[in-house]
């Protein structure tokens, strides 16, 4: 996995963390869902890539 490519997944993963915070702060159950949305989406492209790496 390339550094940019981490660095793309953390902001992803901290984004999502903050729009969970936001939307549960403010009772925004949509924005708290696309938080916990892009969250996945971040650990899930950090697996792909980690598996990648494994068979490189």
């Amino acid at each position: 996995m390339g550094f940019v490519d981490k660095a793309k997944n953390a902001a992803e993963d901290a984004i999502g963390k903050a729009k969970e915070v936001v939307g549960d702060v403010t009772d925004n159950k949509d924005l708290e869902a696309e938080g916990k949305k892009d969250q996945g989406s971040a650990g899930a492209k950090k697996i792909g890539e980690n598996v990648k790496d494994a068979f490189k």
